[in-house]
């Protein structure tokens, strides 16, 4: 059997071809690995967490019967240990967590922060 002489450039034409397509998809055209898309969802996920359970955090900073205290303390504190505060006093450890959510403390403590 023989071969066409117009196969060997074709095949590689293709090769470039999906090479290129490749390095223009990943550097310019938006596509990421499974393990990165992974990442960014993970991290995402973190974030919609603490932006849904904010109204929580400061609903149990104004029910608390230690509040006053504790408010006191946040208030008078610098703000890099302001997240510490709030973890210290159990309002950004969900129902049913047995340790505080750090960017929950961190989005509970934006939002106590008076302006």
């Amino acid at each position: 059997m023989q071969i066409p002489e117009w196969t060997k450039p074709a095949l590689y034409g293709a090769a470039t071809g999906a090479v290129a397509l490749a390095i223009i998809g990943f550097t310019w055209g938006g596509w990421v690995t499974g393990g990165s898309a992974q990442d960014l969802a993970s991290k995402r996920s973190a974030i919609d967490l603490a932006a849904a359970l904010t109204p929580y955090c400061v609903e149990r900073s104004r029910t608390d019967a230690n509040s006053v205290a504790v408010l006191a303390e946040f208030t008078s504190a610098s703000a890099y240990s302001r997240r510490g505060i709030i973890e210290k006093s159990g309002w950004a450890t969900p129902l049913g967590a047995e340790a505080p959510n750090k960017d929950l403390a961190q989005a509970c403590a934006l939002a106590l922060t008076p302006a």
